[in-house]
């Protein structure tokens, strides 16, 4: 039987991360891999989630199953942090998950259950795992465009002459904030209008939210995700609390469906049945850390902190690149990377260019040139300004 399977080609990112370990020169950048990192390298254990932790460790008298949607009052956490009251909670069905990336199958599984004619329209580019979930559910997907690579920003035009030709009951996929890969986001007047199109052609949204707080601060980033809550009868939330807890391999994320009251019970079960068929009962540890942090003052008040401190090294290490290249360019061409958010942004290139940038110089990123600002530090800059100014 097994002799049968092809084997599976190995994921871009896993295998530029193989290349750079294996890479013994000391003038190097790993630009590749979509972690967090300090000034040294490491992604650290944030000190509110330490503190929470042994809170747990000394309060905690059960490692018993919650329930198969996850703990209420997890839920009702990240209600508050996504959404701030902006809808009544009685219109929220909601499931723990394993990680923003089980929110996103749960919220595939969903839709197919609900709409087996629905088609997602998801933005090129996006984050590679969005396009697979929906083939490996059986979701119905079409690419619709968002990022103009000439200069930096959103393909307007592009993006509404794709999706004016969605059908009543399609569904759009929008990035929260911090667009994955190319770090450009919708502007409020954009998510305005978004809301307008989306409900003149009866579509759903469907807002994955990874990256809260490392753009602009965490209202700022939920802002689009919020007016939509505000406008729409219906809208899907994936979020993830791996980047902005730094839980990485907690795998703690949710989804949140609002809907009309009267289709609140049934989605609510609904996902607990999904759960049931795939985990069973949702891990917890993560999600009690998060909800720990986050329904408590003084932990919020330090986790805020700290997470200002990372959003201001990505946004700081942005600026310096933008100018480093600006410098090493002799033009503009670059500065694009200072305005948008999040830790991505594209560089651009082929991929005999992106080989040379890693085998010449020790640069390590993704094909397309998709960096990671956050693996940047002040000494790399640079190195990988000089590099990209020779390359692309």
């Amino acid at each position: 039987m097994f002799n049968r399977l092809a084997p599976p080609k190995l994921d871009p990112i896993l295998k530029v991360m193989q290349l750079y370990r294996q890479d013994t020169r000391t003038e190097k950048a790993d630009l590749g891999v979509g972690v967090y990192k300090d000034t040294s390298g490491i992604t650290p254990v944030m000190r509110a989630v330490k503190a929470a932790e042994q809170r747990l460790v000394d309060t905690q008298d059960t490692k018993v199953y919650t329930a198969l949607a996850g703990d209420p009052a997890f839920h009702d956490a990240m209600a508050d942090l996504l959404l701030a009251g902006t809808v009544d909670k009685a219109r929220i069905a909601a499931a723990a998950a394993t990680g923003g990336t089980g929110a996103v199958r749960l919220a595939m599984e969903l839709i197919k259950a609900a709409n087996p004619d629905a088609t997602v329209w998801i933005s090129v580019p996006t984050w590679p795992n969005h396009n697979l979930l929906a083939t490996v559910t059986g979701v119905a997907w079409k690419p619709y465009r968002y990022y103009d690579a000439e200069t930096g920003g959103i393909d307007r035009a592009g993006m509404w002459a794709d999706l004016k030709q969605a059908k009543p009951g399609d569904v759009v996929l929008l990035h929260g904030c911090c667009h994955n890969p190319t770090g450009t986001d919708l502007n409020p007047d954009d998510w305005a209008e978004m809301a307008r199109f989306l409900k003149a052609n009866d579509l759903i949204p469907f807002v994955d939210i990874a990256y809260q707080g490392f753009g602009a601060g965490l209202d700022e980033d939920a802002a689009g995700l919020r007016y939509l809550a505000s406008e729409m009868d219906r809208v899907i939330i994936a979020a993830s609390a791996a980047k902005n807890f730094g839980l990485y391999r907690e795998r703690a994320g949710i989804i949140m469906v609002l809907c009309p009251e009267g289709e609140t019970a049934t989605v609510q079960g609904t996902l607990g049945a999904l759960n049931r068929a795939s985990i069973s009962f949702p891990p917890d540890h993560g999600a009690r850390i998060v909800q720990t942090i986050l329904t408590d003052e003084t932990l919020r008040a330090q986790w805020e902190t700290e997470l200002a401190e990372m959003r201001d090294r990505v946004n700081s290490l942005r600026r310096a690149l933008a100018d480093a290249l600006r410098d090493a360019c002799g033009s503009d061409r670059f500065g694009f990377l200072a305005e948008q958010r999040g830790m991505f942004s594209v560089l651009g290139g082929t991929d005999e260019q992106i080989a040379r940038l890693r085998e010449e110089f020790g640069i390590y990123a993704v094909g397309g040139g998709r960096v990671n600002m956050a693996g940047l530090t002040l000494e790399t800059v640079p190195l990988v300004a000089r590099a990209v100014a020779q390359v692309l």
